[in-house]
């Protein structure tokens, strides 16, 4: 089982009501709440770990994760509220966020102690890496589950409004490298996370990327929107090519790439970390294509709506 772990809100997505008046559609989502439904639709088990709220939103996110197949064995619940972000949609291909965080829910969540020895991968990211006290859970998980010998996979999805000290959180996540498996980012998360704002291509980044390898991660794998898929992995640089697709939003599409990403080294490859050590050129190509191939439906749909594997 893979478990993804962090927080799982709820998008207001400005929308045009039917009188012509500007509105807000609420939309169940969240980084880790998405990729855990794009893994579990591709057909990996997927196991969710947070705190989610018993307040009517919370029964709302409760009830996808339970439709979709997620186990919730490492589920909490908590009378906090949920959390909330506003979407500005206005530019489609770069969609940003505000908060709505104090006292909810996901940043609650405790540490729920040894997993199940049926689980193969934990994978953390977004705001549930920020928001304390969540965050020292979060990272104390991935360290003891990282130490057992699990592959751990960290998409750190930056949200800078919610990051009060860049440096420090910039100095963390260099700390979380050596008990990362797998980093999976964009070239804006990079660009944010080494304080290069000018960085815009993997070229730019790639020494970057070289350096995480160097901490302890296996493989480092960035998102570059429209222009595909790259990695930096045991077998050198791999790249695969964007898949065309008439972009509706781009909401959800980086948490798809992580799904896709671990549903299909979970299926089709070996999710352990030797195995990913030893993947050939081939097998990393196969896995960012498909990964590819799933974003480019995510993105041809409005909102987090990740495609299930009859679709790929």
């Amino acid at each position: 089982m893979i478990v993804v772990g962090g927080e799982a809100l709820v998008d207001l997505v400005p929308v045009t009501a039917d009188d012509g008046a500007p509105a807000l559609r609420p939309a169940l989502g969240g980084g880790p709440f998405n990729a855990a439904i794009a893994a579990a639709r591709l057909g990996a088990r997927t196991g969710f770990l947070s705190r989610i709220s018993t307040d009517g939103f919370g029964d709302s996110l409760v009830a996808r994760l339970r439709a979709e197949g997620v186990d919730l064995e490492l589920l909490q619940r908590g009378d906090e509220l949920t959390t909330l972000a506003v979407a500005d949609t206005s530019d489609p291909g770069a969609v940003q966020y505000g908060f709505y965080v104090d006292g909810t829910a996901d940043r609650l969540v405790t540490d729920p102690g040894a997993l199940p020895d049926e689980v193969r991968a934990v994978v953390f990211g977004t705001v549930s890496m920020v928001l304390e006290p969540g965050a020292s859970v979060y990272d104390a998980v991935l360290a003891r589950e990282a130490a057992a010998g699990r592959v751990t996979v960290v998409d750190p999805n930056i949200r800078a409004a919610l990051v009060d000290d860049p440096a420090a959180y910039r100095a963390r996540f260099v700390e979380r490298l050596a008990h990362t498996t797998i980093v999976k980012a964009s070239i804006d998360d990079i660009a944010w996370l080494t304080d290069r704002p000018e960085a815009s291509t993997f070229d730019d980044v790639a020494p970057t990327l070289l350096a995480w390898v160097d901490a302890g991660v296996e493989a480092v794998v960035v998102t570059l929107g429209g222009d595909g898929i790259a990695a930096i992995t045991p077998a050198g640089v791999v790249r695969v090519p964007g898949v065309a697709a008439e972009v509706v939003d781009t909401i959800g599409a980086g948490d798809t790439v992580l799904g896709a990403l671990v549903a299909r080294l979970d299926l089709e490859h070996d999710l352990t970390v030797d195995g990913i050590a030893s993947m050939s050129a081939d097998a990393w190509a196969d896995v960012l294509g498909f990964a590819a191939k799933a974003a480019a439906v995510t993105v041809s749909r409005p909102g987090a709506d990740p495609p299930r594997a009859a679709q790929m």
